[in-house]
């Protein structure tokens, strides 16, 4: 999979992938789409200290980044399991600009991330306990169940087989009752799907450059 660096409006970078014709993040800025609807939508919506988040796309290493910086700042212990089946190199996410335009993260947490072992626990820092499975969506096998999913795989036009009813029930077979998942997409077959597999879908406000997205409720 060939990626190029691309500055989104925000300042940040994502990758581009050309085969796709699909970048990693919303080129209206990655850091300000990350923050609206994993972090904002997803982790602060939790009244939990203690989270099992599970991350369907590690990609940039951006969610994981800013839920390490939200875990730090607001004394959370959070397990992070994310699962990638294309990793990025390290001339790749060497490159990547977000450390700085964050603020508040030490320079080289990103790389240490990117290159932390796969298939096993690693304790990043003392709040933060992050695992990497490398593998395919539909054939993920977390550990444990989950009290919220970052759902940011690439679009559901792209890649139509990772919204099914496969993943989304796997899915729905490792998280908690209450658990939420959030995504970018708010697309019509999506809800449709993740109903079908026992969430309850609402749409709420989108990132800048889209009206809507999606945050379900397992029931």
């Amino acid at each position: 999979m060939e990626r190029f660096l691309r500055q989104t409006d925000d300042g940040s970078h994502t990758l581009y992938v050309q085969e796709l014709d699909e970048a990693y993040h919303s080129t209206h800025g990655a850091i300000q789409e990350s923050m609206h609807v994993f972090i904002k939508e997803g982790l602060q919506s939790l009244n939990k200290a203690k989270l099992r988040i599970l991350e369907t796309g590690f990609g940039t290493g951006l969610n994981a980044l800013l839920t390490w910086k939200i875990a730090e700042h607001s004394k959370l212990s959070i397990h992070y399991h994310s699962v990638e089946k294309y990793p990025l190199s390290k001339t790749e996410y060497a490159q990547l600009n977000f450390e700085t335009l964050i603020g508040g993260v030490p320079q080289g947490l990103l790389n240490e991330m990117h290159e932390a072992d796969w298939e096993r626990p690693v304790q990043i820092s003392e709040r933060f306990c992050l695992f990497k499975e490398k593998a395919d969506f539909r054939s993920m096998n977390p550990e444990g169940n989950f009290d919220l999913v970052y759902f940011d795989a690439f679009s559901p036009d792209t890649q139509p087989e990772l919204w099914s009813e496969e993943v989304f029930s796997i899915i729905r077979n490792r998280t908690e009752k209450g658990a939420v998942l959030v995504s970018y997409s708010s697309k019509g077959s999506v809800r449709r799907t993740l109903i079908s597999c026992g969430f309850r879908v609402e749409k709420v406000q989108g990132p800048p450059g889209k009206r809507e997205m999606i945050r379900a409720l397992r029931i």
